[in-house]
Formats: C-alpha cells, sequence, structure tokens
C-alpha cells in the first residue's frame, strides 16, 4: 500500500514561489509529488508526495526536497487511515 505524507515547508523570504516551482519539477526516484500549494501562515508551501514505503518517501524528503533552493525547514506529516 502507498505511503503519502504532506510536507509542510517554510522557505527563506522571497523564495516560495521558487521552491513551489521546483516542486512541481521535482524528479526523485521512488516517490512523486501529487500536489504542490504556496500558502499563507506558518508554512508558505505544503506538498503531497507519495510512494511505496515509508523509507523511500523520507529520502524523496531529504535528498529531493529538502534540497530545493530556498527551502529552510520542513515537517513531514504521514498520513494514517483511523478506520
Amino acid at each position: 500500500m502507498p505511503v503519502r505524507a504532506y510536507i509542510l515547508i517554510e522557505c527563506v523570504a522571497g523564495t516560495a514561489r521558487r521552491v513551489h516551482q521546483g516542486l512541481q519539477r521535482l524528479a526523485v526516484a521512488d516517490a512523486k509529488v501529487l500536489s504542490a500549494d504556496t500558502t499563507t501562515g506558518p508554512f508558505d508551501v505544503i506538498a503531497l508526495l507519495e510512494s511505496e514505503d515509508l523509507n523511500r518517501l523520507g529520502w524523496a524528503v531529504s535528498e529531493g526536497v529538502q534540497r530545493l533552493q530556498g527551502v529552510e525547514r520542513t515537517n513531514t506529516c504521514v498520513i494514517v487511515e483511523l478506520s
């Protein structure tokens, strides 16, 4: 079963647009960006990522999202099913 997570991203001032565009072009093995939105509030960009397992998702965040120019900090919120 695929793993999905919201990645809450804080950006360096003035770089939210660049980070958003980078997420739309992000190509990392074993994970994909399902959506990316620029937001107001404590987080500048929120992305939804999907991968086959938690380790691959973590790799996509640390080696993909966090390496985008302008990303200052991320907070990963894994989606769970409460049924």
